[in-house]
């Protein structure tokens, strides 16, 4: 399925809106038409966008092979750098996203040097609200380490906290918890730590209607 599949299937922009916003920010309208959803899930990149989605929004993947098929949750499956669960003979057939409720919201935010780069840092946001408090957190951040990785201290932070502005700026402190980001010619890692935290706040304040 090609990015631009994506954006204009009816069931992914009613039900995984982050997928949808996520991908309109990848690359330009050429790139769109040729890239898959699967591909870029299956390449591993760290900067990529979309496997930090897959980690928010608990995805799991459908691998087929010479012995069958196997179900890897997204978590168990980016193993390494541009390395994934998919074995040399195998390939990625199905990607299942479980359908949010309507009291979940989600946001991403990406920070690139120019239009249309590889995220220097990326924010997936998956948020649901209960009662004035933030009842689940789901974060994925995307360039942190060579893999895609779940902000778990900012998830541990908001839950069951109250979902205001205050709350979720001390959450976010936490983003670079656990990370290991590189320092290259876009970004040294100490900067990369900055703008997680940073990502991290306004993604969580989107998602969860506070802003």
């Amino acid at each position: 399925t090609t990015h631009d599949e994506v954006l204009k299937d009816p069931l992914v922009g009613q039900h995984a809106r982050l997928i949808v916003q996520t991908t309109e920010t990848i690359a330009d309208r050429q790139v769109r038409h040729r890239g898959t959803f699967g591909g870029a899930l299956a390449h591993a990149d760290p900067a990529g966008d979309l496997p930090a989605v897959a980690l928010a929004l608990d995805a799991e993947m459908v691998i087929a092979g010479s012995g069958g098929r196997r179900t890897v949750p997204a978590k168990e499956f980016f193993l390494d750098y541009l390395t994934t669960a998919v074995g040399e003979d195998e390939i990625l057939v199905e990607v299942r996203i479980p359908k949010l409720s309507g009291d979940w919201g989600s946001h991403y935010e990406k920070f690139n040097r120019v239009a249309q780069a590889w995220s220097i840092v990326g924010v997936a946001a998956a948020v649901r609200r209960e009662n004035g408090t933030i009842a689940e957190a789901r974060i994925g951040l995307t360039n942190m380490s060579s893999v895609p990785v779940r902000a778990a201290g900012v998830e541990s932070a908001l839950t069951g906290g109250p979902a205001s502005a205050e709350a979720v700026a001390a959450a976010a402190a936490h983003a670079g918890e656990g990370t290991s980001p590189t320092s290259d010619l876009n970004a040294k890692a100490d900067y990369r730590q900055h703008l997680a935290e940073v990502l991290t706040k306004r993604a969580v304040l989107t998602a969860a209607g506070l802003n």
